[in-house]
């Protein structure tokens, strides 16, 4: 029986490659979220190079939430990665969400990005 590790990656693998095929060109949304904080990048996989990120460990973001681990901090988190992103041109998206279940935290930062300004 495999570890909760391995079908974890195996998950993650398995949503990243659906992103990638379906992508094509636009750039990836990729979501990462630990017990106490989220962090949200996009990535333009053509060059390797991360575009924008955000994440609720910025010293702005501490100071006026209450904790980061929490849907008001995902909104936040993904406000300001969409207003970043769009500062730098970028309008089109694909969400990969990293092998989490599209639902609470990770939902809230979707919605809050699609708000702001990203398609996806």
């Amino acid at each position: 029986m495999a570890s909760v590790a391995d079908r974890t990656l195996r998950r993650t693998a398995k949503v990243r490659r659906n992103v990638r095929r379906a992508g094509g060109h636009r750039a990836r949304l990729s979501v990462f979220r630990s017990s106490k904080h989220i962090y949200a990048q996009v990535i333009d996989d053509a060059n390797g190079r991360t575009v924008a990120s955000a994440s609720s460990l910025e010293k702005d973001m501490r100071e006026s939430l209450k904790t980061g681990a929490n849907i008001e901090a995902a909104k936040a988190v993904g406000k300001r990665l969409a207003e970043r992103a769009s500062a730098k041109g970028i309008k089109e998206v694909v969400f990969d969400r990293g092998g989490y279940l599209f639902h609470g935290r990770v939902k809230a930062l979707a919605d809050a990005a699609r708000e702001g300004g990203l398609s996806f």
